[in-house]
């Protein structure tokens, strides 16, 4: 009889530590998720902040970034190769970063959306209730412009100005469309 209670008893321990044992192995790989969104994060931030410190960098370049396990995937528009190459080249060399894929769209040369983009500039910008906006060195609202087209893109301080910005750069003669993709500071989707 002894050696039945011993036989159950093991059986029993051997049962708890089977089920322990998933337990525990999902709780390390939700720890080393924790830890790769965190170095993701931190790299994140430094991308953000190689970006905004390249030579050239204006209100008519729109650079976007997404970093997935150490791979960093830049995106968005500008008006100069160098600056393509430039974010490319720069964000390669940063420490924690295992490859580059470099989507940032070169816009064509053009006079007429030369002119396009500095009206809307001077439009929005120029506006008192916006002013406060083109103050410092990168200025929040990014202007783009493609065959006549105009996209706003950025982070304004509240709905008003992201309204006021659109209808100031819709206002501008030869401009075919406005895309407002002004973000409110604060909110996550519009």
């Amino acid at each position: 009889m002894t050696r039945r209670i011993e036989n159950l008893i093991s059986k029993t321990m051997l049962a708890a530590a089977l089920v322990a044992v998933p337990g525990a192995m999902f709780a390390e790989t939700k720890s080393v998720a924790q830890e790769r969104a965190e170095v993701d994060a931190a790299l994140a931030k430094k991308v953000r902040h190689e970006l905004v410190m390249l030579p050239w960098l204006g209100v008519f370049d729109n650079l976007a970034y997404r970093v997935e396990d150490g791979v960093v995937t830049l995106s968005g528009q500008t008006i100069r190769p160098t600056i393509r190459s430039s974010a490319g080249n720069i964000v390669k060399r940063m420490e924690g970063v295992k490859q580059v894929v470099n989507n940032i769209e070169v816009l064509p040369l053009s006079r007429f959306d030369d002119d396009i983009r500095i009206r809307v500039a001077r439009a929005v910008y120029g506006y008192p209730a916006l002013q406060r906006y083109g103050l410092g060195a990168q200025p929040p609202i990014r202007i783009v412009v493609k065959n006549g087209e105009v996209v706003l893109e950025g982070v304004v301080a509240n709905e008003f100005d992201r309204n006021v910005a659109f209808l100031r750069a819709n206002g501008v003669g030869g401009v075919f469309q406005v895309t407002n993709k002004l973000r409110v500071e604060g909110k996550r989707d519009l």
